[in-house]
């Protein structure tokens, strides 16, 4: 409680790595954005997981482990281990931290923007993975002028993640219209993984 993403899922797999027989591990979180990346670290691990929303700050994330189950997160060397559940890497990454294409004149950015998402749309190979923040949050949220375009860019593959913290920072949370949320944990990785990054 009262912790964000990674340590919620950090303080999880180090109690995986605990166990020494078949059990259930609970954990209690106040972040909906932990108890989702904790629900998918389980999925992805092979681990039945159950989530309650216990109320509007408390959420309850029950995973089974078995006992051989653990004694493979063990082995898995502290250095190679996922800490938020991500998806597969690419080569270009495009990053948004603004709502606006450039710096000079926002109202030219704004144009430049629709332009840029748009053209993106239009390329016989698009990048695969897109990060918002900051201010760039608000272009995956209700209202967005580029919305129909990101939403697009979904339907032909991409992965369009927005950070969790600026749309509460924002009070964005419950307005996301396009991808999913993630943490700065997973956008720092996916931006030094990255072979090229891109920013409008």
């Amino acid at each position: 409680m009262g912790q964000v993403c990674p340590v919620p899922v950090v303080m999880t797999k180090k109690a995986v790595r605990e166990l020494t027989a078949d059990d259930d591990l609970e954990v209690l979180t106040d972040n909906p954005e932990s108890a989702a990346n904790l629900k998918k670290m389980a999925e992805q691990k092979g681990f039945s997981v159950t989530t309650q929303k216990l109320d509007e700050r408390r959420f309850r994330v029950v995973m089974h482990v078995t006992a051989e189950q653990a004694r493979k997160e063990r082995e898995i060397p502290e250095q190679a281990q996922e800490v938020c559940p991500s998806e597969p890497e690419s080569g270009t990454v495009v990053v948004c931290s603004s709502g606006v294409c450039g710096t000079g004149d926002d109202e030219l950015g704004k144009i430049l923007i629709k332009s840029f998402f748009f053209s993106l749309t239009q390329l016989d190979v698009s990048p695969k993975t897109f990060i918002f923040y900051n201010g760039g949050a608000k272009l995956t949220c209700e209202g967005s002028p580029v919305l129909e375009d990101i939403n697009t860019l979904i339907e032909n593959g991409a992965d369009v993640m927005t950070c969790g913290t600026c749309l509460k920072h924002y009070g964005l949370t419950d307005r996301l219209r396009a991808g999913r949320v993630t943490n700065m944990y997973e956008i720092a990785e996916k931006m030094t993984g990255a072979e090229k990054i891109v920013k409008p």
